[in-house]
This record gives C-alpha cells, structure tokens and sequence, in this order.
C-alpha cells in the first residue's frame, strides 16, 4: 500500500472511531474553574488527609452537577479571587461573596444563597463591644480585600481606631487572641463557627443593619453562566437540599425567611445593579 493509501485508510479508522463516541461526551464543556478562601471554615477549610471541605466546597460541587460540568475548585486568599476572575483565570466565584453596589456595577452576581451579617469577635474575658464606639484607640483586624476591611476602615477614620488587614480570617482571629488587636469583623457564620470551636474567641455584637447577600458573581460579559448557576441554585431551594447543606455545616435550621429557602423572581439580587427582572420557568431535574 502506498503512503498515501495508508494514510487515507487511518484517516478512514479514526473517523470511524469518533463516530463511536457518544454525541454528548464530544460535546462535554470544560470543567467550570472557580476558587474559594480555604481558610474561612465553615464555608471551606482543609480536611485531613488533603484538599478542602466546607458548605461552598459543597454547594458548588452539588451546582457543577446539576449543570453537567465538572468543577476545579481553588484554595486561595480571598483577595486574589476577583482579580483572578476579571483576568479569566475562573469562571465564577464559588467563596461567599457579600454582594454591594460597587461589586454588582462590576460584576454579575446570582440571587443569594445565604444572608450574611457582619459580627465582631473578640477574645473570652475582654469587655463585650456595644458600638463601635467602644473601639476608640483600639485596633480591628480583618480579612484583607472583603467588605469588612472597607467598613472598619472607614469607621476606624471617623472614630479613631486602627484597622489591622490581613491574608485570611485565621490569621485575624489569632491577632485578637495574641492581643494584637481588640476584635475582629467578620461575617457572622464564620464568627460564630469559630467561637464553637475555640473556648478563648467569643462571638460578639452583630450588626443588624449590614444584613445583605451571600451571592457567586460572573464575569459581566457572561449572563448564560450567572442564569446557570442561578437556576441551580434555585432548584437546590426547591428541593430543599440547600436547606439540608446549611443545617450540616452551620448546625441550625434556616428560618422561614432564609434565603436558603427563597427564589427571588429573575435573574441576580433585586435592586442591585445588574438586577434581571425577565420572569424565567424553573426547570429541575
């Protein structure tokens, strides 16, 4: 057989072979790349024996399913992960991610799954903080590049206290047990989880008024993806699955009003920028 022929009589097999694979499994999308902070449990934090494990870890993992994707999932400082997203290195961002005006003008965020508040943390035998007031000439550590880094500082300008930003939450809960600063803020479900878990940090005053969304933002230029994730995350509402991830990792019932159990109509957080109000039929599996 000449080389040619041969040539022609592999191209014929190869062809013949590809003919063989399923339709689906030649159109099988990537796996979705995302990345969470790996140090803020119980959202996610190492497990023993290697990766990562948490209520975000589990959420999204059960989200890529529904979508028929599989998922890579990152464990990096938060600080890294917007940047990360905007330079196309994730899809979307799977950590909890407080939705804020500033953040939904640049980004497109899902309906939330879960609300957040802010909540200070401070060392056991420290005197309880009722306003912050009570942190003149003090300092705050936080989690560097979240919103609770932008609220301390600007009440740390108009009080006088110090505001201390560093890479994970960990590292600003520890600066209040070795002294270094007075207390912490964060968001209420790591605060609280943390204080379950160490006898000396005490879960402190909550700020009723920063109550506000828990939410996974895309790219702008990516709607089909934010309906995606959104629509799985309803039919997790639905289901009440998200319901049962939430009494696992957070070890309470979501209230009647919890966003663990409400669809928003349309698409995003309403009246947030980005905000799609188009009615849509859920569609579950």
């Amino acid at each position: 057989m000449s080389n040619r022929g041969w040539a022609v009589a592999v191209a014929a097999v190869l062809m013949g072979a590809a003919a063989l694979v399923p339709a689906n499994a030649q159109d099988k999308l990537p796996p979705l790349r995302t990345g969470v902070d790996g140090t803020f449990a119980p959202h996610a934090f190492p497990k023993l024996g290697g990766g990562i494990q948490g209520f975000n870890v589990d959420l999204f993992t059960e989200v890529a399913k529904r979508m028929h994707r599989d998922i890579t999932i990152d464990s990096v400082s938060f600080s890294t992960l917007i940047p990360g997203m905007e330079s196309g290195r994730y899809d979307f961002i799977a950590a909890p991610t407080t939705v804020t005006k500033e953040r939904a003008e640049k980004m497109l965020f899902t309906a939330g799954y879960i609300w957040t508040a802010y909540q200070f943390g401070i060392k056991k035998g420290s005197v309880p903080i009722k306003g912050w007031e009570d942190l003149k000439g003090k300092a705050v550590a936080v989690n560097k590049g979240t919103p609770y880094e932008t609220l301390s500082k600007k009440m740390g300008q108009e009080i006088g206290f110090e505001v201390q930003a560093y890479d994970t939450q960990p590292d600003a809960t520890q600066a209040v047990l070795s002294g270094r600063a007075y207390a912490t803020l964060g968001g209420n479900t790591t605060i609280v989880y943390t204080a379950s878990k160490s006898p000396m940090f005490v879960a402190d005053l909550e700020l009723k008024d920063t109550r506000a969304h828990w939410a996974a933002p895309t790219p702008k230029t990516n709607p089909k993806l934010r309906a995606q994730l959104q629509d799985a995350l309803d039919c997790m509402k639905k289901d009440g699955s998200l319901v049962k991830l939430s009494e696992k990792w957070f070890g309470r019932v979501p209230p009647p009003d919890a966003l663990e159990r409400t669809i928003t109509p349309g698409y995003g957080v309403p009246g947030m920028p980005g905000y799609d109000p188009t009615p849509h039929e859920l569609h579950c599996g």
